[in-house]
Formats: C-alpha cells, structure tokens, sequence
C-alpha cells in the first residue's frame, strides 16, 4: 500500500478519536477562545477534525505529485471524506449545533454518489472527484470546523459564519450532487 492510501486510511481511523473527544463527557474544563469558549475535549476534538480534514489535501498531494494514483486511492479517499464529514455532522445534531434536516440532505447526497459510484464500478468506471465535489468537500469542513469551534472570531463581532459557511456547504453538496447524476445518467438508460 502506498504512502497516500495510508494517509487515507489513518483519516478514517482518526474518527473514533474525534467522536470519542467529542460525546464522551471528560469534564478537563473549558478554554477561552477568541469570542468563545468551549470545553477543551471539545476544542481538541475539533482540532483532530481539523487535522483529519487536512490530509485530504496531503494523500492527494502525494498522489499527484509522485505519481501514485490508484485505483484504491480514488475509492478510499472520497470514502473517506464521506465517513469523516458524516460523523461530524451526526456530532453537530447530538450537540444541537446543526439543524437535522441538513445534516440528512448533506448525507442522503453522499450515499446516494456512493451508490452510483458502485454502479460505476460495476461496469469498470472508477469515478475520481471533480472539482466541484472538491469544492463541496471543502465547503463542508469549513462549516464543520466553524461550528465545532463555536464560531470562533466571529462570535465576537456577532457575524454567523458558521450558520452562513453550512448554507454554502448545502448549495455546494446538491449542486455537485446533481453534476455527478446529469454526467452518468446513462448508466441509468443501460441498465434496463
């Protein structure tokens, strides 16, 4: 296994760490932040989010750059993303800092891309992200991040980032989820 399929993989087992920090109640106190303050299980857990979020770009740097795409990476690495940036938005339903009706449409749409990429691969197409799902992507662990760290910097000048940055992220996940079926609609008229 190569260098960014492990990054990939060690993505995926830094979210039991995340969820842990996050739902276990560990009472190590609070840490004040500019315009906020949160419990410090918290911050560290929205820190290891955060870092888990950044080897997105490090795995698929690496792949680039020393030519070590495969075909496992191109599956791994959006799975990857999918099982992260659901497991904090269920977080952010549980601590009631994210409407549920969102959180279930973001999801719906990476369930129902994962399904069609298994169609896909049914038929020997390995679909790689686009940029507007990397976009997507993106536009997720921002709002991700902001409202983990309870709208840390913007608190204080009363601004909702977070609110705003989730709106985004929803318009990026349908938008980019309608590209990913208007591009592969065929498989659809094929497999009658």
């Amino acid at each position: 296994m190569n260098l960014p399929n492990k990054i990939t993989i060690s993505r995926i087992f830094l979210i039991p760490v995340f969820l842990i920090l996050m739902l276990v109640p560990f009472n190590w106190g609070t840490i004040k932040l500019p315009g906020t303050e949160m419990e410090v299980a918290h911050f560290i857990g929205a820190l290891v989010f955060i870092f888990a979020s950044v080897t997105d770009w490090v795995d698929g740097y690496f792949a680039r750059k020393y030519n070590l795409v495969t075909d496992l990476g191109k599956f791994l690495d959006p799975l990857a993303d999918k099982l992260l940036v659901s497991a904090a938005l269920i977080v952010l339903v549980e601590m009631q800092l994210a409407p549920s009706w969102i959180v279930i449409l973001i999801i719906s749409r990476e369930f129902a891309v994962t399904g069609l990429r298994l169609i896909l691969a049914g038929t020997g197409e390995v679909v790689a992200a686009n940029i507007l799902g990397k976009i997507k992507t993106w536009s997720q662990i921002i709002a991700i991040s902001a409202l983990l760290l309870n709208n840390i910097f913007f608190e204080a000048i009363d601004f909702p980032f977070a609110t705003v940055a989730l709106w985004v992220a929803l318009v990026f996940t349908i938008w980019s989820g309608y590209e990913y079926f208007a591009k592969n609609k065929a498989v659809f008229k094929n497999s009658k």
